[in-house]
């Protein structure tokens, strides 16, 4: 019997030593295969992909006209419009946050336009470079979440342009001597600020109402503000964007009620971009922009990116402000809708 034992011992521990030395060799088939499977599991998101998100288009238009024995009249131009339309959002919990910047700037050179000159008829200047888009248009927003989709929100803005505009329109015919100035930076300048709600019934689309919204309009250019180039109100007196300048004032403020709209949707290399914003003030009928008067803007763009760098992009301006007046070609002067579209296809990148 001891016999036996001592015979199933030795076995034993012969077997124990063989697994111990088989061990070591199959220890590295079960890191590779350990290596592998760590190879195959997706990464953790940054915090900037989890909470983060950017949209939007940039790129330069470039366009150039030609005419020859052309019948109908037209002079050769060239045009090239740098553009921008971002969102930058941020989502985390019950907090969100927004910044939207819609910019363009342009310059136009045209051939055979008319001088700056004289009485003597001596050349003052020439007017080929003449700028055919400026734009600047920034808003940010804050909400909290209190209940799926809605949101208490904060949003200010402002509107403005970057530099020196003219209007050629008169000059062009012969009827004035020098172009017309009427725009600057700050002439005019729109910040608005209110609070309100906002719904989020889609990732890519949300409404805003405010029944608390304030606007600051302002107009510093001095040859603007105090020479009275803008044309008469309604209810003839001078005015700069909606600011009497009888008063000296630089600006005014108004206290209503706003309504912004926004969509914000890619798909595959196509992106579609669209901002409705209104606004009216609490102002009895007896004021020059009674409630119920709505200022209005309306951004859209639409883009397709091809061939990686190529875009194909089609962008609007639509614009109506009660206190913007106008004159148009047979002499009556008021508040018009404004419309400005730009087709182009040039160098861009979607995000």
């Amino acid at each position: 019997m001891k016999k036996v034992l001592l015979s199933l011992l030795m076995i034993a521990f012969v077997g124990m030593v063989y697994c111990q030395e088989e061990t070591p060799a199959a220890a590295p088939a079960d890191a590779a295969g350990a290596v592998a499977a760590a190879d195959t599991t997706t990464p953790e998101p940054t915090n900037w992909e989890k909470y983060w998100k950017l949209t939007g288009i940039v790129g330069l238009n470039v366009t150039q006209t030609s005419f020859t024995n052309w019948a109908a009249g037209g002079q050769d131009n060239a045009d090239a419009v740098l553009f921008a339309n971002l969102n930058l959002a941020y989502s985390k919990g019950l907090h969100s946050w927004e910044a939207h910047l819609i910019t363009e700037i342009g310059m136009m050179y045209t051939m055979g336009a008319r001088d700056i000159r004289n009485v003597n008829d001596e050349v003052l200047g020439k007017t080929n470079w003449r700028k055919s888009s400026d734009k600047i248009d920034f808003s940010t927003k804050y909400g909290f979440e209190f209940q799926k989709t809605w949101f208490v929100t904060a949003l200010a803005s402002f509107k403005s342009q970057f530099a020196r505009g003219l209007d050629y329109t008169k000059f062009d015919k012969g009827e004035m001597e020098r172009p017309k100035y009427i725009s600057n930076w700050l002439t005019p300048g729109y910040a608005d600020f209110s609070v309100g709600i906002d719904w989020k019934p889609k990732e890519f689309l949300s409404f805003y109402f405010s029944p608390v919204a304030g606007r600051i309009t302002v107009c510093t250019a001095p040859e603007i503000k105090n020479k009275n180039v803008m044309d008469y109100t309604t209810n003839m007196i001078r005015q700069s964007y909606g600011i009497d300048t009888t008063t000296g004032k630089a600006f005014k403020a108004d206290f209503g009620m706003t309504f912004k709209a926004q969509v914000n949707y890619t798909y595959k290399n196509l992106t579609i971009l669209s901002s409705l914003v209104l606004f009216t003030p609490y102002h009895s009928k007896k004021v020059a922009q009674p409630f119920g008067n709505f200022d209005v803007d309306w951004d859209f763009s639409i883009s397709y990116k091809f061939l990686k760098v190529l875009n194909v992009s089609l962008m609007t301006s639509l614009k109506y402000y009660d206190q913007v007046m106008i004159t148009d070609k047979k002499g009556n002067t008021g508040p018009r809708v404004q419309f400005k579209e730009v087709l182009g296809v040039g160098i861009g990148y979607s995000f």
